[in-house]
C-alpha cells in the first residue's frame, strides 16, 4: 500500500516548519488569507519556504482572493503547489498554470463523485469540516463515513485531526495524505513539536497497520 503523506499548515515560524521537515513531514502549508490568525507575510512566507530541504512541497493557501495577489505572491515565494480553499471555479484554479489542490468543506448535500468530476485538474480534493463564515482551521471534524470510496483523484482529509484519532481517520478513509493545523499546535500560528512527532507517529504506525 503506498504511504500516507502528511502536511502540516499554518506555520509561521521557520523553525516550525525545520522541525516538521526533519520529523517527516512531506509538506507544510503557508496561509495567505488575512483573516486567518495564521496568514504570513511574504517576506515572512518567502523565509521559511527558503529554510526547507529539499523534497519537502511548500504550499501556499487561498480563499476566494483576487488574481493579481496571488500572482504576485507567485512571483515573490517559492511555492509549489496552490490550495484554494474557497468557492473558488475550476477556471480560476487552473489560470495560474500550476498545480494545485482544491479543498472541498463537507456541508450537507455535498456530492464528491461531482466535486471530483469538476476538478479533475486538481491534483487532489482536500476534505475539510464545513463551518458557516470560517473557510478552515476550525480544530473541527466532520464524518468521515461520509466519504464513498473510489473516488477518481486523491483525497487528503484534513478537519480536527489531532494525534490521538488520526489513527482511526486512517483506517475509516484510508486516505492518500493528511493535513493538520490546530491539532498540532501550542497555539494559534504557533507548532508543537512533540505533537508534530506524535501525529507523524500515529501516521506511520497506520501505514504499518495497513501493510501487515
Amino acid at each position: 500500500m503506498p504511504r500516507i503523506r502528511v502536511k502540516i499548515c499554518g506555520l509561521t515560524r521557520i523553525s516550525d516548519a525545520e522541525a516538521a521537515a526533519v520529523l517527516g513531514a512531506d509538506a507544510i502549508g503557508l496561509v495567505f488569507y488575512p483573516p486567518s490568525p495564521r496568514c504570513v507575510r511574504v517576506e515572512q512566507a518567502r523565509e521559511i519556504a527558503d529554510a526547507l530541504p529539499p523534497f519537502v512541497t511548500t504550499v501556499g493557501l487561498f480563499v476566494d482572493q483576487e488574481p493579481a495577489m496571488i500572482e504576485s505572491v507567485l512571483r515573490q515565494v517559492p511555492l509549489d503547489l496552490l490550495q484554494f480553499h474557497g468557492s473558488e471555479s475550476p477556471s480560476q484554479c487552473e489560470r495560474f498554470e500550476r498545480p494545485y489542490i482544491k479543498a472541498i468543506r463537507m456541508a450537507q448535500g455535498v456530492d464528491l463523485a461531482l466535486e471530483a468530476e469538476r476538478f479533475h485538474s486538481a491534483r487532489g480534493l482536500l476534505l475539510d469540516a464545513w463551518h458557516p463564515g470560517v473557510p478552515g482551521g476550525t480544530g473541527e471534524r466532520f464524518d468521515w463515513n461520509r466519504i464513498p470510496g473510489g473516488l477518481p483523484c486523491p483525497v487528503i482529509l484534513a478537519g480536527g485531526l489531532t494525534p490521538d484519532n488520526i489513527g482511526e481517520a486512517i483506517r475509516v478513509v484510508r486516505p492518500f495524505g493528511v493535513d493538520v493545523s490546530s491539532g498540532v499546535e501550542i497555539r494559534k500560528g504557533i507548532k508543537d513539536p512533540h505533537k508534530m512527532a506524535a501525529l507523524i507517529e500515529e501516521v506511520t504506525h497506520g501505514d504499518c497497520t495497513r501493510a501487515a
